[in-house]
């Protein structure tokens, strides 16, 4: 007897999206257990919506929107700064992953920038989207966006030099 799975479509998506959502929420807060909570989030969000928006041309394009701004939209809490502020960046990686000097070097550079900084870096370069695309994701101008990459690649560029510099 073949049991039907209600919302078996939202299964199917999710099983299909869920790394990659957890990936970008790392890269977002820079923290696997925090990931984990903003991604299931994200999930929970998309599914209270999901009657409406499985019939989206880009549903990537809008988990992601969900993931960025309930990440923005976290950062903004107090309890979320005092956290962030005592973790150690790279000290809740998990025992599978194996990772190079640079790229932790990377990684810590990334966390030290403010979150929308960083979501616009993360955005631009990890999920290749376009100026205009960044800007619809972030809700903000595309002249924001631009701004935002140009001061966050320079902040990455100069924490790395200085890394670098001290290991040479």
């Amino acid at each position: 007897m073949a049991h039907h799975i209600p919302d078996g479509d939202f299964v199917d998506y999710m099983t299909g999206r869920s790394l990659w959502l957890r990936r970008v929420a790392y890269l977002l807060c820079q923290d696997w257990h925090q990931a984990d909570d903003l991604a299931q989030t994200a999930m929970t969000k998309l599914y209270a919506q999901w009657p409406r928006a499985r019939a989206f041309d880009h549903l990537d394009a809008y988990l992601r929107t969900i993931l960025v701004n309930t990440y923005l939209s976290e950062t903004r809490k107090p309890w979320w700064r005092r956290l962030a502020s005592h973790e150690e960046v790279g000290a809740d990686l998990p025992a599978a992953t194996v990772d190079l000097d640079t790229s932790l070097e990377l990684r810590d550079a990334l966390a030290a920038l403010p979150p929308r900084q960083r979501a616009t870096i993360v955005l631009r370069y990890y999920c290749d989207l376009s100026v205009q695309q960044t800007a619809e994701e972030l809700g903000c101008s595309q002249g924001t966006v631009k701004s935002n990459t140009s001061r966050g690649l320079v902040a990455l560029r100069l924490r790395l030099e200085s890394q670098n510099e001290v290991t040479a």
